[in-house]
């Protein structure tokens, strides 16, 4: 007997977690359906050392979640479809996949769900066994998918969510592209002003003002460059200290939610946040809709995908307001978070029983959307930047030239 870890939901939309033995894990997902409960996740948690010893010659170490991108999966999926629909049976399919695929680890994981489907599993039960490359969504998209009988039609699906994630997701990260350049040029003139410039001019300094105190800004810009000079493991160790102690902050529950915060606030960048946080939601949920599975699952699916915890929250209400029976639209509505051109199009989508086609519709308005708001960032960041890049330096500039106007002056007799 093995254990295995659950979530599932019960007849009334509650979450539930729990742990089950049983023989084999699509037993346990049997026993657990039995009992009334709609599972969402099911995991081995006690495997016994003859089957880790089985498992050990069959693939890499450590396989599950290494050398794996989001890529990997999203061709893999686009190629199942391509097959499954061409007509290819299930387990030819994968196996075609698994000889021409070139990662060694996705090769395994491929013949792993091969292996699964050619002993009588479930293409979704094989999909479980690694979680760490599937998620939530993936399986229990796949798993409506095999119910319904239209596998090919949801991996087709799923290839094209995921395709569209990466892309604004890439679009998202290119936006911080330019001020972490910016940063970093700043950084490396920074550093090469003050251990290799300052200390020349401080000697000529010294020879020209005959031991006369320099003006404060000066001394101060001196004093820094001295300690960097000779102390620079202690440097180092600052400003690694600092950016430890930064992102210990930013891990925990208080530091999380300032930054969850902070990231919807932040002008321009609050709404390019909001604006990629709405397509996903609004993506994943019809997606996961039009693939046939159950409103509260999908709602608790799609809130496992976002990161902002403030969203997260909401989406929480909402879903127990809609487990009581209320519409979506007006929880989603009464949440003030999200935008109400989107409540009004998911109320809409409800009284005319396209919920998913219109939810998808919002999320190809806002991968748009993002656009506009990576292109809004970049024209504010690069100004900010540069006028940043102009005082850090300039500041540097103008406390090595104070020395020299009271050198001229000194000259000069004034």
């Amino acid at each position: 007997m093995a254990k295995f870890k659950y979530s599932a939901l019960d007849k009334e939309g509650r979450e539930m977690t729990g742990v089950i033995e049983s023989t084999s894990e699509s037993r346990a997902r049997k026993e657990l359906t039995a009992q009334g409960l709609t599972v969402s996740r099911l995991t081995e948690v006690a495997v016994s050392a003859e089957k880790k010893s089985a498992g050990a010659k069959k693939q890499r170490k450590p396989l599950v979640g290494t050398g794996v991108t989001s890529e990997n999966v999203t061709i893999f999926s686009r190629q199942l479809a391509t097959l499954l629909k061409a007509g290819l049976p299930l387990l030819r399919s994968l196996e075609v996949i698994g000889r021409q695929e070139k990662n060694p680890y996705f090769k395994d994981i491929v013949d792993s769900l091969a292996d699964a489907v050619r002993t009588g599993n479930k293409f979704s039960d094989g999909l479980q066994q690694h979680s760490k490359v599937f998620d939530k969504l993936y399986i229990n998209m796949a798993r409506a998918g095999e119910a319904g009988g239209v596998l090919d039609v949801v991996l087709d699906r799923l290839a094209t969510f995921q395709e569209k994630a990466m892309k604004t997701t890439n679009k998202v990260k290119s936006a911080m592209v330019y001020p972490v350049v910016i940063l970093s040029v700043a950084v490396a003139i920074v550093v090469i002003l003050m251990i290799f410039v300052v200390p020349q001019f401080q000697k000529i300094f010294q020879d020209m003002l005959n031991g006369a105190p320099m003006p404060a800004l000066t001394q101060m810009i001196i004093d820094i460059s001295d300690f960097m000079k000779v102390n620079y493991i202690a440097t180092l160790g600052i400003v690694a200290g600092a950016i430890l102690v930064i992102r210990l902050f930013f891990k925990t529950k208080v530091g999380m939610r300032v930054w969850d915060i902070a990231a919807l606030k932040l002008p321009k960048f609050g709404d390019l946040v909001m604006k990629s946080t709405v397509a996903r939601f609004t993506r994943t949920f019809g997606t996961l809709l039009a693939s046939g599975v159950p409103i509260l699952e999908a709602l608790t699916i799609t809130k496992g995908t976002i990161k902002n915890s403030l969203i997260v929250d909401a989406l929480t209400r909402v879903h127990d307001r809609v487990r009581d029976g209320e519409p979506l639209a007006t929880p989603l509505d009464q949440q003030k978070i999200f935008p109400t051109m989107v409540t009004s199009m998911v109320e809409v989508g409800e009284e005319t029983g396209q919920l998913s086609e219109m939810l998808n519709r919002i999320a190809d308005n806002y991968d748009e959307e993002v656009d506009n708001a990576v292109g809004g960032i970049t024209s504010v960041i690069e100004p900010i930047m540069i006028v940043f890049l102009a005082v850090v330096v300039g500041t540097i500039v103008i406390a090595l030239f104070l020395p020299i106007i009271q050198i001229i002056q000194k000259l000069t007799g004034g």
